[in-house]
């Protein structure tokens, strides 16, 4: 087998360095020199070095970054916005709340290189309302920012004038998409809103506004450090550079793992110890729990966009769930649709009533108490959802059902007769004390089916 691919410690590098989150850190490790050298450029050089890096959106949906700022129209004398989508919140993601722990200051100065390169004045970075931790971090380091004169009027000297305001969400997974977020922002009901008009043309406050996630504006700073070319030494010639890749579940040690994209599971197991001792891959997460599920087959894809896109799901947020052969695929399914019923925001009937009779059946089906009518009515169901739904939610919430029937047909068929407890005993999968209130489950289901 060939050696593992090195790792990539860019946004991680120095996560473990004394008080990593100040100020103070983040100058001693070349902090804030990609600032300096994009405030010597003209901001459309600093837009061509992006467009050049082929960096692309780390957020889910990997669309090319210096692209998607291009499409603002030209300047008109009012304001444009950047808008950071810190609202993380994708079921086994968890890589871009870390950075902001561990390097906030990354993505502060990441935020005032593209407001700089988009002719932005007041960018708004929108965190997750539970993570009250995060939010005090982050206000912590704009405040710092504004103390040494990377924020606020005249920054380092340059005429170049800007604010940031931290704005804390409710916790509601549809304002993780993009127009929702920004209605949100405004102050209104997080539900999205009807495209066109995009954002770049009409976004918050309906003027031009650029919407990118955590990890993406965070390494743009590395970007005017090193420059494109340094960028695109990693990754592959479609997917540049480096990524944070969320190892979680039945691997012997989780966590975040910061690679070339382009590298395999097989790759990132061994870096990580393997699936936990004594147990075998089942199944597995390319990009959460919204992308296509991925089996032991999949291991040698390459994570990079257009091999996970080709293999029949999506890179995603690059949450890498790994399930053993304990799991019942169909209680896995029904906990993640159980999910989605509950954050669908019941703006269109094809989600909010959808995902509710999805989460119906396969209780049923997860209590043995299934009809040999129910996978059908699963893959129509899911059907009338995939390309109806107003936003991606409900084509997100289609995908592990139907990948887990395409892959596991047979367990969904043994839920017309025999409860998923018993062919999987929770206790088997469970990465922590089971408890009789959780063995209680398979009632409270079969109840819940009539």
């Amino acid at each position: 087998m060939a050696a593992p691919t090195p790792l990539a410690p860019v946004l991680s590098a120095h996560w473990d360095a004394r008080r990593s989150w100040t100020l103070a850190s983040y100058e001693q490790h070349g902090g804030y020199e990609g600032l300096r050298r994009a405030l010597a450029l003209d901001p459309s050089e600093v837009l061509t070095t992006v467009k050049d890096s082929g960096l692309r959106g780390r957020g889910g949906a990997g669309f090319p970054t210096g692209m998607k700022w291009s499409f603002l129209p030209a300047p008109d004398g009012g304001p444009r916005y950047l808008v950071v989508n810190a609202d993380e919140s994708e079921p086994g993601t968890c890589k871009d709340i870390p950075t902001m722990l561990a390097s906030p200051q990354s993505l502060v100065e990441g935020s005032i290189i593209t407001s700089y390169a988009i002719g932005c004045r007041h960018a708004f970075i929108y965190v997750r309302g539970e993570v009250l931790h995060v939010i005090r971090r982050l206000q912590r380091a704009v405040e710092e920012a504004y103390a040494a004169g990377y924020l606020g009027e005249d920054i380092l000297g340059s005429g170049y004038s800007l604010d940031i305001t931290v704005h804390a969400g409710a916790g509601a997974y549809i304002c993780g998409e993009e127009t929702a977020l920004l209605d949100s922002l405004e102050g209104l009901r997080g539900q999205p809103r009807l495209k066109p008009p995009f954002p770049a043309v009409a976004g918050l406050y309906a003027r031009p506004t650029v919407v990118n996630n955590v990890e993406t504006i965070a390494s743009v700073p590395g970007i005017l450090r090193g420059g494109s070319a340094w960028f695109r030494s990693m990754g592959t010639e479609k997917s540049a550079g480096h990524g944070l890749f969320s190892l979680s579940g039945h691997v012997t040690r989780p966590g975040q793992y910061e690679a070339p994209l382009g590298i395999t599971l097989r790759q990132l197991l061994d870096l990580a110890g393997g699936v936990r001792a004594g147990h075998e891959l089942k199944f597995w997460t390319p990009g959460g729990s919204s992308t296509p599920i991925f089996t032991a087959e999949h291991l040698d894809t390459p994570l990079d966009y257009e091999s996970v896109g080709a293999a029949g799901s999506m890179l995603g947020t690059r949450a890498l769930q790994i399930f053993d052969e304990t799991t019942s695929v169909v209680r896995c399914v029904t906990r993640w649709t159980e999910f989605y019923a509950h954050e669908s925001c019941g703006k269109c009937t094809p989600c909010r009533e959808g995902t509710f009779w999805l989460k119906q059946v396969l209780r049923r089906l997860e209590a043995g108490q299934g009809t040999p009518q129910d996978i059908d009515l699963l893959l129509d169901t899911c059907d009338n959802i995939l390309g109806r739904a107003f936003c991606a939610l409900g084509d997100g919430a289609t995908s592990p059902i139907t990948s887990a029937i395409k892959y596991f047909r047979e367990e969904f068929e043994a839920g017309m007769h025999t409860p998923a407890s018993v062919l999987f005993p929770p206790e088997r999968s469970s990465l922590f004390p089971y408890t009789p209130r959780e063995a209680g489950r398979g009632a409270q289901l079969a109840g819940a089916a009539h």
